[in-house]
C-alpha cells in the first residue's frame, strides 16, 4: 500500500467507513479500467459502503436476536412434515404480519418444528432491518425474576421485551407457570398488544389447556389469550417428530400404543 492509499485508509478509519476502507483501491482500479466519471467513481464508492453497513447491521441484528441457533426456512424439510400448512409459512415469511402487528402461534407436538420455523422467521425478520428477540418462556420467567430482585425489571422489560419489532417466545407449557409469573407474562402480552408489536409464540399445548400452565387462573389466561388471538396466525402443526425419524424408521419405537417387542432370554 503506498503512501496515498493509506492515507485514504486512515480517513476511512477516521470517518468509521470500514466497508470504503476494505474495497477503495478495488473499486479505484475498476474506475480506471472502465473509465468511470468522478462522479460515477463516488456513487460507487458510497454504494459500497451503503451494502457494507446494511451487512454488519444484519449480523448485528442477529446477533442481538439472542437465537440459540441459525435455523432458516430453506432447511426445513416440508417432505417430513407434511402435517405443516406451507401456504401460511410463505404467507409469514412475507414479514408483513410484523408490518401489521399480528401474532403467529405454532402449536403441535414435540418435535415437529415448532422452534426451527420460530427462529427461521425471526432470522428473516433480521435480515430486514426488523429488531427481534428470541427467549424460550422458562428463561424469559428466570431473567424477569433475576432482574427484580435486581431492581432492573423495567430496564430489561423496556429492552428485552418490550423494545423489539418481534418477540419470540418458545416451549409455552413445557413448564407451568406460578401465578406470579403468569402475571408477569399477562403483562408482557398487554404491553406488547397495546404498543402493536408482534410475537411469535410456540406450545405445544392446545389453548384449552393453556390455563393449567398459567398458574391455574382462568381468568387470566381468558384475557391473555383474547390479546394474543386477536389479531393471529394460528399455525397448527401435525405429525411425527422430525427428530426420532431415523429411530422410528430403524424400528427402535414402535408406533404410538403399539410398544416394540423385546426379545426374551433363555
Amino acid at each position: 500500500m503506498n503512501l496515498q492509499a493509506e492515507r485514504i485508509d486512515a480517513y476511512c478509519r477516521q470517518l468509521k467507513l470500514d466497508g470504503l476502507a476494505e474495497r477503495f483501491e478495488a473499486i479505484a482500479a475498476q474506475a480506471s479500467e472502465q473509465d468511470w466519471s468522478f462522479m460515477e467513481f463516488l456513487e460507487q464508492a458510497l454504494a459500497h459502503e451503503r451494502d457494507a453497513r446494511q451487512v454488519r447491521s444484519r449480523q448485528t441484528l442477529a446477533r442481538m436476536a439472542s437465537f440459540p441457533v441459525i435455523k432458516t426456512l430453506e432447511q426445513y424439510d416440508f417432505e417430513f412434515a407434511t402435517g405443516t400448512p406451507r401456504n401460511l409459512i410463505e404467507e409469514l415469511a412475507t414479514l408483513r404480519f410484523i408490518e401489521r402487528g399480528e401474532n403467529a402461534v405454532f402449536l403441535g407436538p414435540s418435535g415437529v418444528g415448532k422452534s426451527h420455523l420460530a427462529i427461521a422467521l425471526g432470522y428473516l425478520a433480521t435480515q430486514a432491518s426488523i429488531k427481534t428477540h428470541f427467549v424460550s418462556a422458562a428463561d424469559l420467567m428466570l431473567q424477569l425474576a433475576a432482574a427484580q430482585r435486581q431492581d432492573r425489571y423495567d430496564s430489561v422489560m423496556r429492552h428485552r421485551v418490550l423494545g423489539p419489532r418481534l418477540l419470540i417466545i418458545d416451549e409455552i407449557g413445557y413448564l407451568p407457570f406460578t401465578g406470579d409469573q403468569a402475571s408477569h407474562f399477562f403483562h408482557i402480552v398487554s404491553k406488547r398488544y397495546e404498543r402493536g408489536g408482534s410475537m411469535i409464540l410456540t406450545s405445544n399445548l392446545p389453548f384449552a389447556q393453556w390455563g393449567d400452565t398459567f398458574g391455574d387462573n382462568p381468568t387470566l389466561t381468558a384475557a391473555m389469550l383474547d390479546r394474543i388471538l386477536h389479531h393471529a396466525h394460528i399455525v397448527q402443526i401435525k405429525g411425527d417428530s422430525y427428530r426420532l425419524r431415523k429411530q422410528k424408521k430403524a424400528g427402535f419405537l414402535g408406533k404410538p400404543g403399539k410398544p416394540v417387542a423385546q426379545n426374551s432370554v433363555a
